[in-house]
């Protein structure tokens, strides 16, 4: 084959891409959340200190809650494809936003897994923490997470009253330490 013939079959043969990736542009994810009572969510039900409450939006909620905040990546396909995929997986796994919908068992399940992947540094992904800097998690911020979901599965599994008993000193063991930073 000659260059000349070469040239023009590269030119359609991009132009045809063009064309379909500009023509999948039209073929939207679907971004709506359900309504969801408030009073089921984790942060709610459990009754996260704020620095807890912060860990978790910050680096868990946008897969693993209705509460997804859609970066401006999301409008290009097929990259929005993807994501949806990612965030409907998330979500089927563990929804924080639905944490109330739990059984006792799930629930201890969950937490169970949350101290698992957050220990061992699998969650949040690396996928995400590379768009997303502010959601990786610092030894501190692990730390801390991994004790309040440690206290929640020692609160469940001793009943509601060692539950109250167990979460009042874990906000003291952080009021103290806010105390010793001053």
């Amino acid at each position: 084959m000659n260059k000349k013939k070469m040239k023009k079959i590269l030119k359609v043969t991009l132009l045809i891409v063009l064309v379909i990736f500009v023509g999948i542009q039209f073929i939207r994810i679907d971004k709506t959340t359900p309504v969801v009572a408030p009073d089921k969510d984790f942060i709610v039900t459990t009754a996260a200190p704020d620095n807890v409450a912060s860990i978790l939006t910050g680096a868990c909620y946008d897969c693993h809650s209705f509460e997804t905040k859609y970066p401006w990546y999301s409008q290009i396909v097929p990259v929005s494809w993807w994501l949806k995929d990612h965030i409907d997986e998330g979500r089927e796994h563990l929804n924080f936003s639905t944490w109330g919908d739990y059984s006792a068992k799930e629930a201890d399940h969950k937490l169970e897994e949350c101290i698992e992947e957050v220990k061992e540094k699998e969650m949040p992904l690396n996928s995400y923490t590379w768009m997303h800097s502010d959601a990786k998690l610092t030894t501190v911020q692990r730390e801390t997470l991994v004790q309040f979901l440690t206290s929640l599965r020692k609160m469940k599994t001793s009943g509601d009253s060692k539950l109250h008993n167990d979460h009042k000193k874990y906000e003291e063991d952080e009021e103290h330490e806010e105390h010793d930073d001053d």
